[in-house]
């Protein structure tokens, strides 16, 4: 075999070395929590023969954990870039949104699980690119751009982006939580009171033929 063939090889198994303990970890972290999610207990899910495998491909658990972010993230961000890919103006944009990220966690629940679980169990000390300072309005960009772009179009009212884009982001992240609490919650039920609540909380007072403004 010649031996850039070779080396191809070896990338490509080692790619896919290393998305199975990603998926593994995931799996572990989802179901035990992420204080219990040990390399042994990783390695046993992944149906490995010894964590040096693990040892390998990642540094250590800090790593590993950060490489599992970024999948998640990864898939998020495809997630929405397809739901939102036929908005055609800010409040369909902005409802596509909200109906897209519940749409993720109704069906991603494993990772949902296991980002919560890692925000529980080491907070803003994950470089999780949205949970403390700068991190924070990076998370918010997306929609904040949809409101701001909402308010030059006309079609929302004024207000502070920053603060709405944070209010509406809450109201989805908080949902992994809430589903711990209520399993069995209809979630397009919840979307649809989000669309409905955040679409007349930034819909632009309109002006009757008497002059009148209804909101």
């Amino acid at each position: 075999m010649p031996v850039n063939d070779a080396s191809r090889t070896r990338s490509v198994a080692a790619t896919a070395r290393r998305a199975q303990i990603i998926a593994a970890t995931i799996e572990t972290i989802a179901e035990l929590g992420y204080g219990q999610a040990s390399f042994a207990r990783i390695a046993e899910r992944a149906q490995l023969s010894s964590t040096r495998l693990i040892s390998y491909h990642f540094a250590g658990k800090d790593e590993l954990i950060e490489a599992v972010m970024a999948q998640v993230y990864g898939e998020i961000s495809a997630f929405m870039a397809e739901r939102m890919r036929d908005a055609t103006d800010p409040p369909s944009a902005l409802a596509a949104y909200i109906r897209g990220v519940v749409a993720f966690v109704a069906t991603h629940r494993k990772q949902m699980d296991a980002l919560m679980s890692v925000f529980l169990g080491v907070g803003a000390e994950v470089d999780d690119g949205g949970h403390d300072g700068d991190g924070e309005r990076r998370v918010f960009s997306p929609l904040q751009q949809i409101l701001e772009s909402g308010q030059q179009s006309g079609d929302f009212r004024t207000f502070d982006s920053f603060v709405l884009a944070a209010t509406i982001q809450r109201s989805l992240d908080g949902l992994p939580y809430l589903l711990r609490t209520a399993p069995d919650l209809d979630l397009d039920a919840y979307a649809e009171e989000l669309v409905t609540l955040f679409g007349l909380g930034t819909a632009a007072a309109v002006t009757t033929a008497q002059g009148a403004k209804l909101s």
